[in-house]
């Protein structure tokens, strides 16, 4: 059972060729997000009888966030969408609190960036926990994971 488990993970992550790029500090959070999830994650479609591993392209359509799953040969698995409403506030207050925490860096004291990065990560919890929940029935994943989708999510929403 334990081989099985091992298949339950993404093995790529591909944004939506559409989203185009974004700011040097959103790009680079990005890359980092895609990087840290494709090393480690725990992902599976839920009802999914074959094992992984999967590939995973996140996009964009009339507003809402599309999850294309497909196996490591490219078979399609499951589609699934979800609402942006939900991460509208989430998101628009993550952006806002990452902006002062970039500016911070670069003319803050140490516990003044620290501060403002608590809020950060704190907001950025909350939004992979409505992802989690959002997720629940569709899609199998554990916490770290979804908080790396949520960079991911950010980044469409924004651009989107």
């Amino acid at each position: 059972m334990a081989a099985a488990s091992d298949q339950a993970r993404l093995i790529d992550v591909e944004l939506d060729e559409s989203i185009g790029r974004s700011t040097p500090d959103v790009e680079h959070e990005r890359a980092v997000a895609i990087f840290d999830l494709i090393e480690e994650n725990s992902f599976c479609p839920v009802g999914d009888a074959q094992a992984g591993p999967y590939r995973l392209k996140l996009s964009l359509v009339e507003a809402r966030l599309v999850f294309a799953i497909s196996r490591e040969g490219g078979d399609a698995v499951a589609t699934h969408i979800l609402s942006l409403t939900p991460f509208r506030r989430i998101v628009k207050d993550y952006y806002l609190i990452c902006e002062s925490y970039y500016d911070a860096i670069r003319s803050s004291t140490p516990s003044q960036i620290e501060a403002i990065d608590m809020g950060r990560r704190g907001l950025h919890n909350e939004g992979s926990q409505t992802l989690l929940d959002r997720l629940s029935g569709k899609i199998e994943v554990d916490f770290d994971t979804a908080r790396r989708l949520f960079t991911l999510v950010c980044v469409l929403h924004w651009r989107g």
